[in-house]
């Protein structure tokens, strides 16, 4: 069995992952919003409180993930989460800019690298997850995405950065929706078509 590789974000009804300062809590209501918790592996102590429906959608991510990537924006944006991603699971990063030394995280200066690392670090049989706007883009462009998962938030943010902004490839063509409705947000998961 092959890794799948997932773009998982939440995003606006309007196309936008965050506003145009990065700030996302309009569109991060739904992890504490419910009353099942959801312990975040990477954060001890820590657990989102979502609704059962999107309790389960973070269960099976939690389950499945074997390793992310991202790019260096949202690495230094996070402050590398302080060492540990909540997800538990490796992290590679693309970036021409070395790691500091005794970074828990891989480096690697392209995104085709990034993935193939992180096929080897998640193992055979587990997904491959993409956290960053321009990569998950790269990504596709490249042929080396299977899935995106949409949790689609009930707002309009009006303007700040769109996931899939300038896609070359486009029209990319993508399976019909998967749908799991939870509170204050829908997950869609398509697969992308080839």
């Amino acid at each position: 069995m092959t890794n799948t590789v997932i773009a998982d974000m939440t995003m606006s009804l309007d196309g936008f992952i965050a506003d145009p300062q990065d700030g996302c809590e309009e569109l991060f209501g739904w992890f504490s919003n419910g009353p099942v918790a959801v312990p975040a592996p990477g954060s001890p102590g820590f657990a989102f409180q979502t609704s059962e429906a999107s309790a389960r959608h973070l269960r099976t991510g939690i389950e499945n993930v074997g390793a992310l990537v991202c790019g260096r924006r949202l690495f230094d944006y996070t402050n590398g989460w302080d060492g540990s991603h909540p997800m538990g699971v490796p992290v590679v990063v693309v970036s021409h800019r070395p790691a500091a030394p005794g970074s828990p995280f891989t480096f690697t200066g392209s995104v085709e690298s990034a993935i193939a690392a992180a096929k080897e670090l998640a193992g055979p049989s587990r997904w491959v997850g993409v956290a960053s706007a321009s990569i998950a883009r790269q990504c596709l462009e490249l042929g080396l995405l299977d899935e995106i998962r949409v949790s689609l938030a009930p707002v309009l943010l009006g303007k700040g950065i769109p996931w899939f902004a300038d896609v070359a490839s486009a029209p990319v063509r993508l399976s019909d929706p998967e749908i799991v409705a939870g509170t204050g947000v829908t997950h869609l998961y398509y697969t992308v078509l080839r």
